[in-house]
């Protein structure tokens, strides 16, 4: 099975997450992704605790299904090699800062005289354009920048630092693979090729789908526990007399119903649909009471039988056993070299044609180096100075 994305080609020069995330889906969908690695400079992923067997367990599912090469870019033979990949590999994905492509000879100028189908994806902080350009940043400081902070959070103690990395991902990864994908469909029409501008801090600014339209459309500022859906209503999690938590997001009145039932407040239903804040807040406390009375595993109980868009906060751990993550077969064994195969985050894409099956972990540096120069022509003999020479390894 060759997957929906078989026909492309991928150079990825990206390190950390939001590229590796974003060229990880395309791969799992069927691309060939090709990653030219630093010999010199180390990738932080790969020594990223946990490991599995001396591996990076980040790097081994981030990785896996892509083939690398490492090649000194600072070494006009390298440079050399990247422009005759790209006759081939008509798609560039980079997360350096603005310019430093340009400087190692692999820009997008440079690239597109030699090929110009060349699709050349950038994720950055905050873009190729604008003051903020070549500033260093983080996901941290991309949502703060963005104002999704600034209402994420409880009044008392703050704004949260996220357990997930959603500028990076949300933001840089999946706007990158969507950016990617619609110049594919564009070069079928035209011909051409183009560079996509991805930053990080305008995908997430984007994400401000119901608070953003309402300051820029009537000039309601967001804070935090001052809307419906970040914790200014019922709508929110709840501790358990055993210190768990539920999640509450019973908004419609079919649901609420159900709700005040199941916790032994009926008259509460009712209360649900005030739009005054303090009322909200006192529907809070009375729904914390009711769950305080009882713990976790008798509260799942109650839930497990009803539709009222309310659920169990799992760990992590529980997450993966939980019957929908295991029906949709959200993990999957991912084979690696000399050792039992490796359990990782599945393709969360559903096709009805299927997806080709985990072929490999994130593979040693420089693992395809010899076999990717094999295939654009280089002897045994080449290859081995130019390993002495330390432009490839």
């Amino acid at each position: 099975m060759s997957g929906p994305l078989s026909s492309l080609k991928v150079l990825d020069f990206s390190t950390l997450l939001p590229g590796p995330f974003a060229s990880l889906l395309l791969a799992d969908m069927g691309a060939e992704v090709l990653r030219i690695e630093s010999p010199t400079r180390m990738d932080l992923l790969r020594v990223l605790p946990p490991h599995d067997g001396g591996v990076s367990a980040s790097h081994a599912y981030l990785n896996r299904n892509k083939r690398c090469i490492a090649l000194d870019l600072k070494q006009p033979e390298a440079v050399a090699m990247v422009k005759q990949l790209v006759a081939e590999y008509d798609i560039v994905l980079e997360q350096f800062r603005p310019g430093v492509m340009d400087k190692l000879g692999v820009g997008y100028q440079a690239l597109k005289a030699i090929n110009p189908k060349l699709i050349y994806v950038s994720i950055t902080g905050y873009g190729q354009t604008g003051p903020y350009k070549d500033r260093a940043g983080h996901d941290i400081n991309y949502l703060a920048l963005a104002g999704i902070a600034s209402y994420t959070g409880r009044r008392e103690s703050g704004p949260l630092p996220l357990g997930i990395q959603a500028a990076d991902i949300a933001g840089g990864s999946l706007h990158g693979v969507i950016g990617l994908l619609a110049a594919v469909i564009q070069r079928q029409v035209t011909g051409q090729g183009q560079q996509v501008d991805i930053s990080m801090t305008d995908c997430a600014f984007s994400l401000h789908g119901m608070a953003g339209a309402g300051y820029l459309a009537a000039g309601v500022e967001p804070a935090m526990e001052n809307q419906a859906l970040n914790g200014g209503s019922f709508y929110d999690y709840y501790r358990t007399r055993d210190g768990r938590w539920f999640s509450v997001g019973s908004l419609e009145p079919q649901f609420m119903q159900q709700f005040c039932a199941a916790i032994g407040r009926p008259e509460l239903a009712a209360r649900g649909l005030s739009l005054n804040a303090h009322d909200q807040q006192v529907l809070k406390c009375e729904i914390q009471l009711e769950f305080e009375k009882r713990d976790f595993a008798e509260w799942g109980q109650v839930f497990a039988g009803l539709d009222a868009c309310v659920e169990p906060m799992l760990n992590l751990s529980e997450a993966v056993e939980h019957p929908q993550i295991t029906a949709r077969q959200l993990v999957t064994e991912v084979p690696r070299a000399g050792g039992d195969p490796q359990a990782q985050i599945a393709c969360p894409i559903k096709f009805s044609a299927g997806l080709p099956e985990p072929r490999h972990i994130g593979a040693a540096l420089g693992a395809h180096t010899e076999q990717v120069l094999t295939e654009l022509g280089y002897s045994a003999e080449r290859i081995a100075e130019l390993k002495a020479a330390k432009v490839v390894a």
